[in-house]
């Protein structure tokens, strides 16, 4: 594995280490001889939210504008983050179109890592990297033709206060896990390394690569350019359709689900999908699906017949789908 090195230290806005992310994505494309890519950062207080979250349920915006916390979203799914100065975020690009076994291959390398520092720490099944049952890295995935990224945070340290007020879990994400309080459901490693967290940065770089790629003023560049994709309010804000009914609910394994849909006539006019689940495929493939479909369980199950849907939200069965949509409660399945 190569890390991917920047010219110089300069804190960046949180966008561009997600551009540089397409950027190294289409480098692996255009050079053969490299399967595998990696690069840590760390940004100024911000919140990051996954692509098919809504923002005025994860995050506290009153919060971030009082106290200089940028948020933005990404193009990857899972769950809203906080990250600062104090931590460290890992990106991992490889050349794979398996997601599920990038994943699983990309967090136990950092269980190794952590676990070659003495530190009891282990993976769980979905996202989640934990130290002594605790967790201390969250992280989730997309993929591009041809590749697949994984990013995520490594609570070193961090500002709780702006942590615990800045994101707004909801309470069935924090039941699920069994605990009342993010607080008591993570750890940083400082509580157990005594090196400084440029000497863990260090360790990472080290054990986990084996060569480094120096970027230039080209690379720079066609980044900003991606960057920009980030930056607009339309991607920022999401889609917030137009509603009369809601489903919500919590599939273990799968992730929270917040379900909005138009009806006239108990037709379905407009469908949005959002949660903290994990895409492996375009999810315009289920809704598109759904729209002008009538709103019955025989209806929507004729429309997805021909489509697994596993292989669009990780680990989601079309009976989970329909359950929810029709049970009209929360569910922990």
């Amino acid at each position: 594995m190569k890390y991917l090195k920047l010219p110089n230290d300069k804190v960046r806005r949180l966008t561009f280490y997600l551009a540089m992310e397409e950027h190294a994505a289409q480098l692996l494309k255009d050079n053969k001889s490299i399967d595998e890519l990696f690069f840590t950062w760390r940004v100024r207080p911000t919140v990051i939210f996954g692509r098919n979250q809504l923002i005025d349920s994860e995050v506290n915006v009153a919060y971030c504008k009082e106290h200089g916390i940028e948020y933005y979203r990404r193009k990857s799914g899972g769950g809203c983050v906080y990250a600062d100065m104090d931590n460290l975020m890992f990106s991992y690009i490889t050349r794979s179109d398996d997601v599920t076994t990038t994943f699983a291959r990309y967090t136990h390398a950092i269980v190794a890592m952590l676990k070659d520092l003495g530190l009891d720490a282990s993976d769980t099944s979905r996202n989640d990297i934990m130290v002594e049952g605790r967790k201390v890295s969250g992280n989730a995935f997309y993929h591009l033709p041809g590749v697949s990224i994984v990013h995520g945070t490594m609570l070193y340290d961090t500002n709780m206060e702006n942590m615990l007020r800045a994101i707004t879990p909801s309470a069935t994400k924090l039941d699920s896990k069994g605990v009342k309080s993010v607080k008591s459901h993570i750890t940083t490693l400082n509580r157990y390394l005594t090196m400084s967290i440029e000497e863990f940065e260090q360790h990472a770089h080290s054990t986990l690569c084996d060569g480094e790629i120096m970027l230039g003023d080209s690379d720079i560049a066609a980044i900003k350019h991606i960057e920009r994709t980030y930056l607009t309010p339309e991607f920022i804000l999401g889609n917030n359709p137009r509603c009369n009914m809601e489903r919500t609910g919590r599939l273990d394994g799968v992730g929270e689900f917040h379900i909005s849909l138009e009806l006239n006539h108990n037709i379905i006019r407009d469908i949005n999908i959002a949660g903290d689940f994990f895409l492996l495929g375009d999810i315009d493939s289920i809704t598109s699906r759904l729209k002008g479909c009538q709103f019955t369980e025989t209806e929507i199950e004729k429309a997805l017949s021909d489509l697994n849907i596993s292989r669009v939200i990780m680990n989601l069965a079309q009976e989970q789908l329909l359950n929810l949509l029709f049970a009209n409660k929360n569910l922990e399945l």
